[in-house]
Order: C-alpha cells, then sequence, then structure tokens
C-alpha cells in the first residue's frame, strides 16, 4: 500500500486544499466584517474585549499544554476562533475581567482537560458564555450598549432592552400592544437585518454573518445540512408556535444566524454522519425557538447548541451507516 490510513481525533475536513490551520483561518477571516461594523457599532471598547479574549485563549492553550506535557499547537488558530466567538458573545458593555474569565474557562476546562482540540464534546466559546452566565448573570444581561446611529431596542424611546428582551416582557416598557406592532415593522426589521440594534457584540449585523456564513458554505468548511436543519425547523416552529414576534424578527435577532452558521456546524462537537448532522440541526432549531417562546431567557442559541452537543455522540451512533457487505446476525430464539 503506498498510503496509509491515518486515524486521528476530529475535526476531519474532506477537501484537497483545506488543512485544519487553513480552515481555522478561513472562519476566522468569515468573521473579520462583523468585527469591523461590530467596533464601529459600539466603538473601540467592543475590540479591547474581542482582543482580550482571544489573547487569553492563546496564552491559556499554550500554558495548559505545557503544563501537560503536550505540544504547543497555538498556532492552528483554534484558539483565537474560541477566543473571537466568546467574545462575540458577550455584551459590548461587560467589564473588562470578564472576557478574561469566560477564555479561561473555555480553554482549560471545556477543551484542554478534556484532551484538546477534536476531544472536547461541547462547543468551548459556548461552554465559557454559559459558564459567565450562570455566575454574572446581571453583567450579561444588562450592560448593553446603543449602537452608533441606532437605538438598542430598535424603537425610539426605549433605551434599557434589547429587542428580545423588550418582546419578552413589552409590558414592561409601556404599552404591550405599540411596542409589538413597532418591533415587527419594516424599519425594526431592516435594522435588525442591517444590525443598528443592541446586542452581543457579533451577533447584531444579521446580513454579514449570514454573507460569511454563505462563503464557508460554498467553500466547503461548513456543512449545508446543520444550517438548513437549523434554520429550517426554526422557520416552521415560528409560523406554528403563539409568538408575538413576526418570522422576520425572529430570524434576524439575537444569535440565530451567529450560532446556526459559526457555532452548531463546529466540526469536533457536531455529528459526523449526513443523517446525524440533519438531525442535530433540527434539534437546535427546535430548542432554540422552544427557549424563546416558553423559556426565562429571551434568547436560545447557545443553550440549544450545548445541550445537542451533549447527544451527539448518541446521534452518530444511531445514524451510524451499515458497513457494505456486512451480515446481519440473526437473532437466537
Amino acid at each position: 500500500m503506498k498510503e496509509l490510513l491515518q486515524v486521528s481525533a476530529s475535526p476531519h475536513i474532506r477537501a484537497k486544499y483545506y488543512d485544519i490551520n487553513q480552515a481555522m483561518r478561513l472562519v476566522i477571516i468569515a468573521l473579520i466584517p462583523t468585527l469591523i461594523f461590530s467596533t464601529y457599532l459600539f466603538g473601540i471598547r467592543a475590540l479591547i474585549i474581542v482582543l482580550i479574549s482571544i489573547i487569553t485563549s492563546v496564552v491559556c492553550e499554550a500554558v495548559t499544554q505545557r503544563m501537560l506535557g503536550k505540544e504547543i499547537t497555538i498556532a492552528d488558530g483554534s484558539a483565537v476562533l474560541t477566543g473571537l466567538l466568546l467574545a462575540f458573545n458577550l455584551p459590548p458593555g461587560v467589564p473588562f475581567w470578564l472576557p478574561i474569565i469566560g477564555s479561561a474557562f473555555a480553554i482549560i476546562f471545556a477543551k484542554q482537560l478534556f484532551g484538546g482540540l477534536g476531544y472536547n464534546f461541547i462547543n468551548p466559546a459556548l461552554a465559557g458564555r454559559a459558564f459567565l452566565m450562570a455566575s454574572w448573570p446581571s453583567a450579561m444581561t444588562k450592560e448593553w450598549l446603543a449602537p452608533i446611529n441606532g437605538t438598542l431596542s430598535g424603537i425610539d424611546g426605549i433605551t434599557s432592552a434589547t429587542p428580545l428582551n423588550l418582546l419578552k416582557n413589552p409590558s414592561n416598557y409601556g404599552d404591550p400592544n405599540i411596542i409589538i406592532k413597532q418591533l415587527n415593522d419594516f424599519t425594526t426589521i431592516k435594522s435588525l437585518f442591517i444590525g443598528k440594534v443592541g446586542g452581543c457584540i457579533g451577533e447584531t449585523s444579521a446580513l454579514l454573518l449570514l454573507i460569511g456564513g454563505v462563503f464557508l458554505i460554498i467553500i466547503g468548511i461548513v456543512d449545508y445540512r446543520i444550517v438548513i436543519g437549523y434554520l429550517g425547523s426554526f422557520i416552521l416552529l415560528a409560523l406554528i408556535l403563539p409568538t408575538k414576534g413576526s418570522l422576520l424578527f425572529h430570524l434576524f435577532s439575537g444569535g440565530l444566524f451567529l450560532g446556526a452558521f459559526f457555532m452548531a456546524t463546529d466540526w469536533v462537537t457536531s455529528p459526523i454522519t449526513k443523517k446525524g448532522r440533519w438531525i442535530f440541526g433540527i434539534g437546535c432549531g427546535i430548542l432554540t425557538m422552544l427557549i424563546r417562546v416558553w423559556g426565562g431567557y429571551p434568547e436560545g442559541v447557545s443553550y440549544s447548541i450545548l445541550l445537542m452537543n451533549v447527544f451527539t455522540p448518541l446521534i452518530d451512533r444511531l445514524t451510524k451507516e451499515r458497513i457494505f457487505g456486512e451480515i446481519k446476525k440473526e437473532r437466537k430464539k
């Protein structure tokens, strides 16, 4: 045999021209327009939070690998991507120590202590966000900043709530009927799509996230099955369930596009089978919409992906393809 099969942990990239390092860099490149726009919207503070998160992730990865006697692999770009995605899930007004703690938890506890890249069972960036949400909920839900030339809520006169928070509790901010009508208005939907509303650093512009996500699908870095399954099931439930927000409002608000294109599609924590990826995406979409409608939090993207990460091994086992030529054993009577 001229070539030997190589057995290794995921991620496995099926492409002639991409190795893991290149794939990581392409994902980062796809997120750069969103980063630039977020810096414009929220100021240099947003960029500082992103840089702190990335630097902490890289340093923690190198130190942990050194302490564990492993090869230092910070050049592969995975730590940079983890730090970037974690920062994208933070409000732009959080104190600077928060991304340090979140990135350290994501790299050390959710990634390296499980064996490093390819062995973590949940998305490290989302694990870091969930840890911060559980530990400092006030900072994670109230430290919002109004974007330049826009409003925090997408509605003039309401400056203390993001669009999803406003939809969840409209009576706290005025006449519910008027507020719901304004949220579903074309002007608000346009602001959500472009990004001139409040929210986490990397989730405001649905347009730029959509462009970056489609780019990754076209070049083969992201599997379309997870994305279509996620967005398709989400859209279906948005049309069926009793929610006050319109379909376009739910699509463009919050971190749906960031989660569907850039985090649910994580190679390590998503299924490896084609059927499994459909199931995974559909499960994420269903859970996201259920949390938005009946959950305590207005946003459900992060928790839905983390929950489906836990079921990934079971999904892979149940959707395992039959080996060609395999003979099925007969049950003993």
